[in-house]
């Protein structure tokens, strides 16, 4: 299986995705909190590129959300328990 079209991948792109949206930013805000090009978020967010932890946590905090409890949500969305 693919990485990017696991449940996990998908749950993780859509998560942050909602999360974003949820705090009231755009993903040009998003990249910009991240110094980063907002096509980074826009890929992230369409699944195209893969977050790992360190970048996850990054991203969690920038949106204002902790990332244990963004974290789980992203277990809950591709059905972990």
């Amino acid at each position: 299986m693919k990485a990017l079209r696991s449940p996990a991948a998908q749950a993780v792109a859509k998560i942050i995705a909602t999360a974003r949206e949820q705090a009231g930013l755009t993903q040009r805000d998003l990249a910009s909190r991240l110094k980063r090009p907002h096509s980074v978020v826009g890929m992230i967010e369409s699944n195209q590129r893969q977050v790992n932890m360190p970048e996850f946590i990054a991203i969690a905090e920038a949106i204002g959300a902790d990332p244990i409890d963004l974290f789980r949500r992203v277990l809950r969305e591709r059905g972990g328990r």
